[in-house]
């Protein structure tokens, strides 16, 4: 052997033409298949350094997670538990929560077929310079936005000043279409949660009503998962509220049925509908 020649074996040398030749001989012959001595080198080697470098991995490995970087809110506690029963003398009829059904369809058939004609047209149109919506991450700005500062640091009253008309931050924007056509599904979501989670700890407010059934209105269907949760939970919600109703004010007790209306009869959960009266 030349010292620098390559190490080949006679099959090799033959041409690979014969070394296929010779390997198919051996099947016929139900003999053994044996690799070019160059391949066997090849095999052996890449199997050695693959037992080297298994033999330098750990036998656990452990992830470094930075819990900075994880997203607050990741778990979901969900009950599966109904609607609480309408007080005595307020559970709405058949009847009356199947026209609600009946006006809240017409509503989104309304809105969705404005939006869709004239969506560009609406988010054309500049808002007022006082009405600046918040980022979709930002609860308290939104919280701030759709109730105004009044409910949302509980102020009692607001100054008598009727020369200078609404002051819409003080009293919470409405859900305007020129405010809502700028809302995309995950925004409309964000609210929606945003509102519920304020509406866990406070009272039912008009404002706070006006809100969600607009935002009920703008959810697409099928919903997300997300928005599936949600909206039990804002249903399971009123339901508490009415029950600790204490002056059973009949406006708010309606309010709540509606929600309640909608959200079993409409968007189909029906296990939290009320029972009619």
């Amino acid at each position: 052997m030349v010292r620098g020649e390559p190490v080949t074996s006679p099959l090799e040398r033959r041409g690979p033409g014969a070394a296929r030749a010779e390997l198919r001989v051996a099947a016929r012959q139900g003999g053994r298949a044996v690799l070019p001595f160059r391949r066997q080198i090849r095999v052996l080697h890449t199997c050695r350094r693959g037992r080297i470098e298994a033999a330098r991995c750990p036998d656990v490995v452990v992830a470094k997670i930075d819990p900075r970087k994880l997203k607050k809110k990741q778990t979901v506690n969900i009950s599966i538990s109904g609607c609480q029963p309408a007080p005595e003398g307020y559970s709405p009829t058949l009847r009356w929560q199947q026209q609600q059904v009946a006006n809240f369809s017409a509503v989104r058939q309304v809105q969705n077929s404005s939006l869709n004609k004239h969506r560009n047209h609406w988010r054309s149109q500049h808002l007022d310079s006082n009405v600046i919506m918040p980022k979709s991450e930002d609860e308290e700005g939104w919280k701030k936005f759709c109730l105004g500062e009044r409910i949302h640091s509980e102020i009692d009253a607001l100054p008598n000043n009727e020369s200078i008309g609404i002051d819409y931050m003080k009293v919470g924007f409405p859900p305007l279409l020129s405010i809502v056509s700028r809302m995309n599904q995950a925004t409309v979501t964000s609210v929606l949660e945003y509102l519920i989670s304020w509406f866990g700890e406070k009272k039912f407010t008009p404002e706070l009503g006006r809100w969600l059934y607009a935002l009920l209105a703008c959810l697409e269907k099928p919903l997300l998962p997300e928005a599936h949760s949600l909206i039990r939970q804002l249903a399971r919600r009123c339901s508490e509220v009415r029950v600790m109703e204490e002056n059973k004010n009949e406006e708010q007790i309606s309010a709540l049925n509606l929600i309640i209306c909608l959200v079993s009869r409409y968007f189909d959960q029906r296990d939290l509908a009320d029972e009619p009266s």
